[in-house]
């Protein structure tokens, strides 16, 4: 017979709230959209839902959460022991970034594309100081030699190299530095046009800080 199981808030904000559930020997994370205010649960759902298919297509790939159970209210991923870089900065850990850019290579061939990594929250450094990447919402799934996921891929990895130089910058290569400076009609449209409104919805209406992911502004 299972016990009670104890419940702890991750995060809470607009789109409903991250909890850690602990049941008996089990834990894992839940995020509960039935908090959701009535005017974003559709784009609540939009994006549960997109993370629950990218979970999915993840299979059993290391350093990345196991979808457990989505029924269209509540999203259930396996806890990954780790805290997120911003939290335990991997300060010239050359190491850690050779895996993280082995990570993402993986994850590309698997024909999925994060387009979140930008926020330093969606990398974690685990227990053993190696990388593991979650909150897959935004994620996008393609065939992996297609043109248009070659240049998400590409903005992955650019993100990555950001943190990088970052943590790290004694590490970047030649190559990397040319990659870093090479951007796309993606991003330049993204800044012209998408982020002015982005900014606008997560800081104005829905409180959030822009960049980090650490959640609302005190």
């Amino acid at each position: 017979m299972c016990s009670e199981p104890s419940i702890t808030v991750f995060k809470a904000d607009s789109f409903g709230r991250i909890l850690l559930v602990q049941q008996d020997t089990r834990r894992f994370i839940r995020r509960d959209l039935s908090v959701t205010p009535l005017w974003l649960r559709l784009p609540a759902w939009w994006l549960a839902r997109r993370e629950a298919r990218a979970l999915a297509a993840l299979g059993d790939m290391p350093a990345t959460p196991r979808l457990l159970h989505w029924d269209g209210v509540h999203l259930e991923r396996s806890f990954m022991d780790g805290a997120a870089m911003f939290k335990r900065p991997p300060h010239g850990d050359q190491a850690y970034f050779r895996q993280a850019r082995r990570l993402l290579q993986q994850l590309h061939r698997r024909g999925i594309v994060h387009n979140d990594l930008a926020k330093e929250a969606n990398w974690l450094v685990q227990a053993d100081g190696s990388p593991g990447i979650i909150d897959f919402q935004l994620a996008m799934l393609g065939k992996p030699r297609s043109r248009w996921m070659r240049l998400l891929a590409r903005e992955d990895l650019r993100h990555l190299l950001k943190h990088k130089r970052t943590y790290c910058p004694q590490a970047i290569t030649a190559v990397e530095r040319r990659v870093l400076k090479r951007r796309s009609w993606l991003r330049e449209l993204w800044f012209a046009s998408g982020k002015p409104v982005y900014r606008f919805v997560t800081r104005k209406l829905l409180h959030w800080e822009d960049n980090e992911g650490r959640g609302p502004r005190q």
